[in-house]
């Protein structure tokens, strides 16, 4: 009986691991910090991702893509290195973002400035883009510097918002989320290696449980970002996976068994 015991107390960290995940695809895949790839926007959408991230900055002109002031440069505008590309990609596939009508892409965007007025410049500059925003199969995501979610409803059907995980919302402010994501070393400091630690585990499992009864997606940004980190990320049934290596991820993902 004691070796049977502790056997049971040696397994019992594998556990999760047993668990049979929900059938991933790159469409469970976001490009964390697109703009930084060697080409913004076509990789990921070349490898069918699921979400795609753009940091907006509000300057004198037009909208400017870059992490921090010293990635802006003028020209690597919001408009040339995203929403004409996809509006190139909807005219081509006859009203779809992708040629598989099945897909959906979301648009993820990082508000670095103030966000009323950033919020407000980013909706007259979708304005000129109807294709764009009255297509079902995109969404338009705010994060980052978000304005205070009262004002949520207030916005045009076509905004939605990126919530804070361990943040709670009013019933107004969550019919405008589509997704709830957070910094993931708020939970875990689990490198990516092994086995997430039980106690993490169980943490992170009941986060991600709490978002889903909200019928709610989940991400984690600033998280191991290789195989073994991706596995347990589909064991732990997070819904996007937070990436900057997007061949590699789309490539892990395209591997696993399909379905019946």
């Amino acid at each position: 009986m004691k070796r049977i015991k502790g056997l049971l107390v040696a397994l019992f960290p594998l556990c999760h691991l047993l668990a049979q995940p929900k059938v991933y695809t790159v469409a469970n895949t976001h490009s964390h910090n697109d703009y930084e790839q060697h080409v913004p926007f076509w990789t990921a959408y070349n490898e069918k991702f699921g979400s795609i991230e753009a940091d907006i900055w509000l300057r004198k002109g037009p909208l400017l893509i870059g992490h921090d002031t010293n990635e802006i440069k003028a020209g690597r505008t919001l408009e040339e290195y995203y929403l004409r590309p996809l509006l190139s990609c909807v005219q081509k596939n006859k009203g779809y973002p992708y040629a598989d009508t099945s897909r959906q892409l979301q648009m993820l965007i990082d508000i670095k400035t103030d966000s009323i007025g950033t919020v407000d410049t980013l909706i007259a500059l979708l304005g000129k883009y109807p294709a764009l925003i009255g297509n079902p199969a995109i969404k338009w995501v705010i994060t980052g510097n978000r304005p205070d979610p009262s004002r949520w409803v207030s916005y045009p059907s076509f905004i939605w918002f990126d919530g804070i995980l361990n943040r709670e919302y009013s019933q107004d402010a969550l019919s405008r989320i589509v997704m709830l994501s957070d910094d993931f070393k708020s939970y875990s400091h689990w490198n990516g290696k092994g086995l997430v630690p039980e106690k993490e585990w169980k943490v992170l499992q009941g986060v991600v449980k709490k978002a889903h009864d909200l019928n709610k997606r989940v991400r984690f940004w600033d998280a191991p970002d290789f195989i073994n980190a991706w596995l347990q990320f589909t064991r732990l049934q997070v819904d996007y996976i937070n990436t900057d290596h997007i061949e590699a991820l789309s490539s892990y993902l395209n591997s696993l068994p399909k379905a019946n």
